[in-house]
């Protein structure tokens, strides 16, 4: 079974997401953007949610992680609880 581990920031809109991107983009830490701005609770650990499996996860938050590109910042990825940015710490096969 797939395992990875990733770190997110939940926000309640795409233009505060592509906002976060673009400052991530510019050198921003994401761990410190993720304890101020981000929705989840993981937000206060930096937006890191450990480690899961494939199927853990809501489909769109599982197609990044098991299938994007692994330190890069990825999103606005919609789901139901808002607007993610992720980013794939490590993944095993």
């Amino acid at each position: 079974m797939a395992k990875a581990r990733a770190r997110h920031i939940l926000v309640t809109t795409k233009e505060a997401c592509e906002d976060l991107k673009t400052q991530i983009e510019g050198g921003a830490d994401f761990a410190a953007l993720a304890k101020e701005h981000s929705d989840c609770p993981s937000g206060k650990r930096g937006g890191d949610l450990g480690e899961f499996s494939q199927g853990q996860m809501v489909k769109e938050f599982d197609d990044i992680v098991f299938g994007g590109e692994l330190g890069k910042t990825h999103g606005p990825v919609k789901t139901q609880f808002g607007y993610h940015l992720i980013e794939i710490t490590s993944r095993t096969p």
